[in-house]
């Protein structure tokens, strides 16, 4: 079995998926993505926080704290896992721009991601998923260690909790989430 994964992104983002404001990530990708550059490479994983390159004006809502990334020994906090229904990569600006209702990140911070080059990515792209998000019943916590730094998407995490899965609830119920599955109709 291989390990459970942990997708990286900004906290208010994932304060913004764990209460249903957003159901789509918007990403380009990282440094060490690697040689391909990103992809939503994996269909199910835990929302993990970070704080790294969060800036409040990235964002139009929530509140961005503006503190230095976890340091070994500190205590990751995950609350939420998701699954990408769907995943593709958007090359019109103009759908990609219509899509600003629906996340909260600044048109100029998608802008920017939009137009960035590199890491097997050409400018004017940028990928986007669907996911549906749940609420871990219990928060899962485990120490933070070096290996889960950097610029990456992904990381590997430790064995979750046993029966997290069965007690997880959908953040949107099956109606809200169908509705959204429609509008997104690309």
């Amino acid at each position: 079995m291989s390990a459970p994964i942990g997708f990286k992104e900004w906290q208010v983002v994932c304060d913004a998926l764990a209460t249903g404001r957003q159901s789509i990530l918007l990403r380009k990708g990282g440094i060490h993505e690697g040689r391909q550059g990103f992809s939503f490479a994996h269909e199910s994983f835990f929302l993990f926080p970070t704080r790294f390159h969060a800036l409040g004006d990235q964002v139009r809502e929530g509140e961005v704290k503006v503190l230095p990334e976890w340091q070994p020994g500190d205590v990751i906090r995950i609350t939420h896992h998701a699954e990408a229904l769907w995943a593709i990569t958007l090359t019109d600006w103009e759908k990609v721009a219509a899509l600003e209702p629906l996340h909260i990140y600044s048109e100029q911070t998608v802008r920017d991601r939009f137009d960035w080059e590199g890491k097997g990515m050409a400018s004017g792209s940028i990928h986007l998923a669907l996911v549906r998000v749940r609420e871990l019943a219990t928060p899962w916590e485990f120490p933070y260690e070096a290996k889960y730094g950097g610029c990456r998407s992904w990381v590997n995490l430790p064995e979750p909790p046993a029966g997290w899965k069965d007690s997880a609830r959908p953040v949107l119920d099956d109606e809200a989430f169908a509705a959204l599955d429609q509008t997104l109709f690309i």
